[in-house]
């Protein structure tokens, strides 16, 4: 069984920065493709950003690229959500998930379905 767990969420002001983490456990990282998601009030879940195996490859939702970066180090069992330039729009519960990936440059996609794990979510508030 895998298991993620998203920290770094917090309140912030529009324009500042955050640094989401996401840590795995109980499998080998690194057979996984990740992707972050995020859920506002009211709102579906919506696909944020994803990333291959090894961190070579990376995609983004229109609303986030050129702000926010998806990493990962496979050695500490650890993906990343670096945002900047943070707006109120960007509110919501952020979500980390994993599927296993067959091949090594392939991100996980958006679709919501095409990921079986989940964490628990970090909220993330942004201030105007």
């Amino acid at each position: 069984q895998v298991q993620l767990v998203e920290s770094g969420g917090g309140m912030v002001q529009a324009g500042a920065s955050l640094r989401l983490s996401c840590t795995v456990s109980g499998r080998t990282f690194s057979l996984y493709a990740m992707g972050w998601f995020r859920q506002a009030p009211g709102k579906e879940r919506e696909f944020v950003a994803s990333i291959d195996r090894f961190g070579t490859t990376a995609d983004y939702a229109d609303a986030v690229k050129g702000r926010f970066t998806i990493s990962r180090d496979n050695a500490k069992s650890t993906m990343y959500l670096r945002m900047n330039t943070l707006k109120p729009e960007d509110t919501a519960v952020y979500y980390c998930a994993a599927r296993p990936s067959p091949t090594m440059t392939s991100t996980g996609g958006p679709m919501v379905d095409e990921y079986p794990y989940w964490g628990q979510g970090t909220q993330v508030t942004v201030s105007s």
